[in-house]
């Protein structure tokens, strides 16, 4: 590839309830996906596990999809979630994306029984034909049960033409550099475990796909600024200021922990869906105090690269 589709901060957004009715709250769901953008996050990605798309209706799904899609309205690029347990429904859920306009789509294995080698190059082949859009292969072995090693993932992009896009979030460095040797620099990586994120762009990572935006952008773009630009003493001190905050969200749970925090920045969206549970509160209080250390702070500055933020 020439250059990067996609680079930066992607920040992923939760996908807000209404707490009465448990429905989906489109209204919030617009105001957090807004402020995603002119908080300066480069790209927003809706409907990964953070989002909670597992627990969407398919008409949910549709519905979220849009909303989040006409409210970035072009500002900044877009990278939607359409992991499914079956191959007909993530197809499905790809051709919507691109329909609602997606620029590319995530792909989880999201899986029941574990996948053969025959079984993945399948699935991926028959969404990835689905639509003309670039296709980023995610690998959480946390959430799906499934572990793609560099090796697996390069051959299946040497088979699938628009896969061309690797979410790592096993938190193992050593695959960032890995795939971007083995795949001779065709695939583009990024980082998707939170608490790596330095180590990930020092390690040739374009990109960290993130929640965090949601409670502290300025932190995630100051660190990516600091990191891309080679200020290493400036990058590490603010890592160490925010890589407890980062642990914690990863270790309580994405949903419950970045609605919890929304809920105290006065910025609700709603508990978790069942069967998720919101944060404790002995949990919510800590999050507090991760949250007012993060606050005004002598590491932040005006300094940063944000996304675009016109039409």
């Amino acid at each position: 590839m020439s250059q990067q589709p996609l680079k930066g901060i992607i920040a992923y957004p939760v996908t807000p309830f209404d707490p009465g009715t448990g429905a989906v709250d489109h209204n919030a769901l617009r105001r957090l996906t807004d402020r995603l953008v002119t908080t300066g996050s480069h790209a927003v990605a809706p409907l990964g596990s953070t989002g909670e798309s597992a627990y969407l209706g398919e008409a949910e799904w549709d519905a979220v999809c849009e909303t989040v899609l006409n409210t970035v309205n072009g500002r900044v690029p877009t990278l939607v979630g359409v992991a499914h347990l079956t191959t007909e429904g993530t197809v499905r859920r790809a051709r919507v994306a691109a329909r609602l306009g997606a620029g590319a789509v995530m792909v989880l294995p999201q899986v029941y029984w574990k996948l053969t080698e025959a079984e993945l190059a399948r699935h991926y082949a028959e969404v990835a034909a689905a639509t003309d859009l670039p296709v980023m292969l995610y690998n959480n072995p946390g959430t799906s049960g499934t572990d793609l090693l560099p090796e697996t993932i390069v051959k299946l992009a040497r088979e699938v033409p628009n896969l061309t896009m690797v979410k790592e979030s096993s938190g193992d460095v050593a695959r960032f550099t890995a795939l971007r040797e083995l795949s001779e620099g065709t695939l583009s990586v990024y980082n998707g475990n939170n608490p790596v994120a330095l180590d990930a762009f020092r390690a040739g990572a374009a990109g960290w796909c993130t929640a965090a935006p949601c409670l502290v952008p300025d932190w995630t773009l100051q660190l990516y600024t600091a990191a891309i630009r080679g200020q290493d003493e400036r990058a590490d001190a603010i890592l160490a200021e925010l890589l407890p905050f980062l642990r914690f969200i990863v270790g309580h749970g994405l949903p419950r922990t970045i609605k919890a925090g929304l809920q105290l920045h006065n910025r609700p969206a709603g508990p978790p869906r069942a069967p998720l549970l919101p944060l404790p509160d002995k949990e919510t209080q800590q999050l507090q105090d991760l949250l007012d250390r993060l606050g005004p702070h002598p590491y932040l500055d005006s300094d940063v690269l944000p996304g675009p933020t016109t039409p």
